[in-house]
């Protein structure tokens, strides 16, 4: 009869660090993006950057500023993305059916101000996240 042996403890496969060790990356990250604002949004990548090389080694409250911040990024981008769109589609529906200006222009209108509000939203959005963070609570 084969004799077993018992199974040894494993190591997790991505170890995790300290819940310290992220808050860092956290503060780092959620200032970033105040920052886009006056950055013309370019400090927003460098921020998503900072939050994924963050994120490994993040455990706790500051792991959740961290998935709250990348989520934050691709939820915007993506609305980014489609208002845009429909914004460029309103102005070349203008050009090519000069007849249907009287809705487009209007709707390309309210586009640009959802545009505007969710600019702000994000810079609102990331100012409760970094008080939340400096206060020990979560995102």
């Amino acid at each position: 009869m084969a004799a077993t042996l018992p199974d040894a403890p494993r190591e997790p496969r991505f170890a995790t660090g300290h819940e310290s060790e992220g808050r860092p990356a956290a503060l780092i990250a959620w200032g970033l993006y105040i920052l886009s604002l006056p950055s013309a949004n370019l400090l927003v990548i460098v921020g998503l950057i900072v939050a994924y090389a963050g994120r490994g080694g993040s455990d706790g409250l500051s792991r959740a500023h961290i998935d709250a911040q990348i989520g934050l990024f691709w939820s915007v981008f993506w609305w980014t993305i489609l208002l845009w769109f429909g914004f460029w589609a309103c102005v070349v529906g203008v050009f090519t059916v000069p007849a249907m200006g009287v809705a487009l222009v209007p709707l390309a209108i309210i586009l640009l101000l959802a545009l505007l509000f969710m600019t702000v939203w994000f810079t609102i959005k990331s100012l409760i996240g970094l008080f939340n963070l400096l206060g020990d609570k979560a995102p």
